[in-house]
């Protein structure tokens, strides 16, 4: 079984849906977590009471992800109060469907920035603590609507297409120093996000998937706990999907 005793872990967008998930799994295998959040202190402060139930150190600081000046602050921040960083998972991210068309300026950057330019940032200021990590890992979050394209999502699949990008580029320029990076793409995925989608889009996305069914947060948090043990240790530059089939 994979563990994360001794380790620390930096999860952006931990508040809630996977990434509160992948944040309770990482502290239940033993890591100590920093829970990064952009608005909601409440379900923060939630998930760090939780997480602490495990006998981990956990702590949460709230950071808007797309500016680079906070993300460096709230960095050193955690290298001060933990010590040192051995994982870093890119899960903060934002929708701001609509169509092509209709979609306006703003609605583009902020995803990009977000979304991406998010990831950046935090992969920037952290990779030099995870250089020192003997472990070092980073799990960017994706989506299938970065490889497939997504009707009304310009943005978001730009966005997560880039991480793409990112995540093999990261993974070639870091791997001399012993630090694996990695993305997984999830499908349709059970969240607050999904929960809000129309009837008609659900019974769609039913239908095209193969196993006939959304996957849960706690599946994706399981395969980012794969990923950030040492049983993941000579795997680096990948996407790995998880979407029941749908983007096959």
């Amino acid at each position: 079984m994979p563990t994360l005793t001794d380790k620390t872990a930096v999860i952006t967008g931990a508040s809630r849906g996977i990434g509160k998930s992948i944040a309770l799994h990482f502290a239940e295998n033993g890591a100590d977590i920093a829970i990064i959040y952009s608005s909601n202190e409440n379900s923060a402060n939630e998930v760090k009471t939780e997480a602490e139930k495990y006998g981990i150190k956990a702590k949460t600081y709230k950071c808007n992800v797309a500016d680079f000046a906070e993300v460096k602050t709230v960095c050193d921040g955690i290298i001060q109060d933990f010590g040192k960083i051995d994982i870093l998972v890119n899960n903060a991210g934002i929708i701001r469907d609509t169509l092509l068309l209709r979609m306006s300026e703003e609605d583009f950057d902020e995803v990009i920035d977000v979304n991406l330019k998010g990831a950046f940032n935090f992969i920037k200021q952290l990779s030099r603590p995870l250089m020192k990590s003997s472990c070092g890992r980073i799990i960017n979050i994706s989506s299938v609507s970065g490889l497939m394209g997504n009707p009304g999502q310009a943005n978001y699949s730009a966005a997560k297409a880039g991480m793409l990008g990112m995540t093999k580029t990261i993974a070639r320029e870091l791997a001399g120093k012993k630090v694996t990076c990695n993305a997984i793409a999830p499908g349709f995925i059970e969240t607050d996000m999904t929960a809000s989608l129309p009837q008609a889009a659900k019974d769609f996305a039913d239908r095209s998937i193969p196993l006939k069914r959304m996957g849960t947060p706690d599946e994706v948090a399981n395969l980012a706990v794969f990923l950030a043990s040492d049983m993941a240790a000579y795997i680096t530059g990948e996407i790995i999907r998880i979407d029941g089939g749908l983007s096959m």
